[in-house]
């Protein structure tokens, strides 16, 4: 067993910690910081192996995720189950753990023992509550990790939880803003007799959320427009808001009616996706697109204006938002006459931390106004948002009616999506 540690290696040691983490390292891709802080750690605590494990949060497992000294665990994709084995252990039980004995009534993995490993010494990594994964470190020859060698791992643990998380949020903001960008329409569809416009703003904190809209036209002519808003941030909202957009799509195409396609969606959300929530507005409108029917799905309801620049909200039937339980959505149809104009938009636009909801609506509608879509987005967003820091994302869909097209070929109508 070590002694305890002289002045002198002391002092080496907290050099070493602090060039865990310097700044000649933090360019480096999380994988790649991962195998160059491994690479410090095993040399620093006079280690053989050392791995870190992370948490997948979709399995609750823990993955091997980069090694030092036992590549397999990477190469061959090991998981650990929580509260299984010497990993799992650590990461349930959220404490420093030491082996003395490694084989298979102590560790999961096989290739810790069939590699000759003797000790090892295990930490959670974690940021405040939050368990990012494990780091272990292991010894072939009988020596006994002492006191001071946990209390070492445990230091340099925090550091690289730190690193961890700080790249991890990067990486899933950055996805999560290309999936969320990526899907949404590259322009408004073009339809002779309407006009449109739109507007989409992030939130400047707390991530990217799952705010979207779409409008497409189908092979009969009908042209629909959607605007929606699931349940979270991340990375994974912006992937759920990808799946549920497919499927409205799809049940759109079935030439299915609003409620009915809100229905459909529902179904599916709560079968494949249980547990994930989320508001949509349907609008569909047929050629000559004179009318406009409304069905909604917990979403805030549609404001319209008409040529007159009386603006009202829709009165569109309240129904629960999709994923809590089964809705069959009541639709309403209303008038579109020449010049008028209907705005859908995301609860981002007239909500306010400390402010009542009717607040906010009200603003919107004495924001509206009788003109060009692309003007009166650009007057909504001026008086709602003006020079605030959005806290959610923000989508906004002008519609107009144009002119008396009675559009029933196809041929004329093109959807650039």
């Amino acid at each position: 067993m070590a002694g305890p540690l002289s002045a002198e290696e002391a002092e080496d040691r907290l050099q070493a910690i602090a060039a865990i983490t310097d700044s000649r390292i933090e360019h480096l891709a999380v994988d790649e910081l991962l195998d160059e802080l491994l690479v410090r750690v095993v040399g620093l605590l006079d280690a053989d192996t050392a791995a870190v494990l992370l948490v997948d949060p979709a399995s609750q497992q823990l993955e091997a995720r980069a090694t030092c000294g036992i590549e397999e665990e990477v190469r061959q994709g090991v998981r650990v189950p929580i509260g299984v084995g010497f990993a799992g252990r650590i990461a349930a039980e959220r404490r420093p753990v030491i082996l003395d004995r490694v084989d298979g009534t102590t560790v999961w993995n096989p290739i810790l023992w069939q590699k000759g490993i003797r000790k090892m010494l295990g930490v959670p990594l974690q940021t405040g509550t939050e368990l990012l994964g494990v780091l272990h470190v292991g010894r072939l020859a009988e020596i006994d990790f002492t006191p001071d060698d946990t209390e070492l791992v445990e230091l340099v643990a925090g550091r690289i939880a730190t690193a961890i998380q700080g790249r991890l949020l990067a990486i899933e903001r950055a996805a999560g803003q290309l999936v969320q960008r990526s899907l949404l329409p590259a322009a408004p569809p073009v339809v002779v007799g309407l006009a449109f416009a739109t507007r989409f703003v992030p939130a400047e904190r707390g991530g990217v959320g799952g705010d979207w809209y779409d409008a497409f036209v189908l092979p009969s002519g009908d042209l629909w427009v959607m605007v929606g808003d699931v349940a979270g941030h991340g990375l994974a909202a912006a992937v759920a808001m990808g799946r549920l957009r497919a499927s409205l799509r799809a049940y759109a195409l079935e030439e299915k009616h609003p409620g009915e396609v809100l229905a459909l969606a529902d179904r599916k959300l709560q079968f494949f996706e249980p547990g994930q929530t989320a508001t949509v507005l349907c609008a569909l409108l047929h050629p000559p697109y004179d009318t406009v029917t409304f069905a909604s799905a917990g979403h805030p309801p549609p404001i319209l204006v008409g040529p007159d620049g009386q603006a009202s909200y829709v009165e569109v039937p309240t129904s629960p938002l999709l994923g809590v339980t089964e809705i069959d959505p009541d639709a309403i149809t209303i008038p579109m006459v020449l010049g008028s104009l209907f705005l859908a938009y995301s609860d981002g636009l007239i909500e306010r931390r400390g402010e009542s909801l009717d607040v906010g609506m009200e603003r919107l509608a004495a924001a509206m106004i009788a003109d060009e879509p692309e003007l009166v987005c650009r007057r909504v967003m001026q008086e709602l948002v003006g020079h605030d820091e959005p806290n959610d994302d923000i989508v906004v869909m002008a519609v107009r009616r144009t002119c008396d097209a009675a559009v029933t070929d196809p041929t004329r109508l093109t959807s650039r999506n």
